[in-house]
C-alpha cells in the first residue's frame, strides 16, 4: 500500500521522542550543541565528559527548555570506566562519539607522547565507546522495532590531507574506516552507523589554534562558502542522522565543510 504524504509528515520524521542518546565530549562546543539539539528533538540525553561543571551547565540549559538530561563524569580514555557507565544505562538508542583532540605540529616534530594522546582519544576511545554502546543496544528486546544509531564525529580531515595535521588526519581516516565497517556488520541488527565530517567550526578549541588574523584568513579562504561552520550546523546534521528521516542512511559520511573537500 502506498503511504499518503499527509499520513507521514516530513518534519515528524526528524523527531526522536522516547529515545535515549549518549553524547561524549558534551560539556562544550560541538558536543554541547548536539546534546541540546537532540534534546530539542525529543531525546533523553546522557551527557559525558570529564568536567562536571560544564556538564551541569549543559544539563541546565536542556532542562530549562523542557528537555531531559543526565550528567555522567567520565574520561572516555578510561576503557573500564566508560564500559561500566554504558553497561549500567537503563536504555540506549543513540550514540554520538564526539570527544576528540588535535595537536597541530609538523610531522617530524610529533612526539610519542602526542601521538599516544591523539590515538588514544580519537581512535581507541571511539572504538571502545562504540563497542560498549552497541552491546548495550543489543540487550534491549524492543530495539529491533526502532533500530539504533551511532554517529561518529569525524572531520573533513578524514577525507583529505593537511600540513601540520598528520596525526589528526590519520585518526580521522581511521574513524571513517571504523564507521563503514561497523555499518556493514551492524546493518542486520538495524543499527545505523554514520559519520559527520565538519570543516573548522567556530569553537573555543578552534579559536585557540586559529589564533591570528592571518591564520583565520587563510582558513576561511579554503572554504568556498567563505566562513567557518557554526556548532548548530553540526548539531542539525546529528539530528538528521539520529532520526527516522535517515532510516536508509548507513555507512555514510555527511560532510559539513562549506565545500572544502569539493575542490
Amino acid at each position: 500500500m502506498t503511504t499518503r504524504i499527509s499520513e507521514n509528515p516530513t518534519m515528524q520524521q526528524f523527531r526522536i521522542d522516547q529515545r535515549v542518546a549518549l553524547v561524549t565530549g558534551a560539556g562544550r562546543g560541538i558536543g554541547a550543541a548536539i546534546a541540546q539539539a537532540l534534546a530539542d528533538a525529543g531525546a533523553e540525553i546522557v551527557l559525558v565528559a570529564r568536567t562536571r561543571g560544564q556538564l551541569e551547565e549543559v544539563a541546565a540549559q536542556i532542562t530549562s527548555r523542557g528537555g531531559r538530561a543526565h550528567v555522567q563524569v567520565c574520561d572516555v580514555t578510561d576503557s573500564a570506566a566508560i564500559r561500566a557507565l554504558i553497561d549500567a544505562l537503563p536504555a540506549l538508542d543513540i550514540l554520538v562519539n564526539n570527544a576528540g583532540t588535535n595537536i597541530p605540529e609538523p610531522f617530524v616534530d610529533v612526539s610519542d607522547e602526542h601521538l599516544d594522546v591523539v590515538l588514544n582519544l580519537n581512535v581507541k576511545a571511539y572504538f571502545v565507546v562504540a563497542q560498549a554502546a552497541v552491546k548495550r543496544m543489543l540487550r534491549d528486546e524492543g530495539r529491533s522495532a526502532r533500530g539504533g544509531a551511532v554517529i561518529n564525529i569525524s572531520s573533513q580531515m578524514g577525507h583529505i590531507g593537511s600540513p601540520n595535521r598528520t596525526a589528526y588526519c590519520m585518526t580521522k581516516h581511521a574513524v571513517e574506516g571504523l564507521t563503514k565497517a561497523m555499518a556493514i556488520e551492524l546493518a542486520p541488527e538495524r543499527i545505523r552507523v554514520n559519520s559527520i565530517g565538519p570543516t573548522f567550526v567556530d569553537t573555543a578549541l578552534v579559536r585557540s589554534i586559529v589564533d591570528t588574523p592571518e591564520k583565520r584568513e587563510f582558513l576561511v579562504s579554503k572554504i568556498p562558502l567563505g566562513h567557518m561552520a557554526d556548532v548548530r550546523d553540526i548539531a542539525a546534521a546529528a539530528v538528521y542522522l539520529a532520526s527516522p528521516a535517515a532510516a536508509m542512511v548507513t555507512g555514510a559520511s555527511l560532510l559539513v565543510d562549506g565545500g572544502w573537500t569539493a575542490q
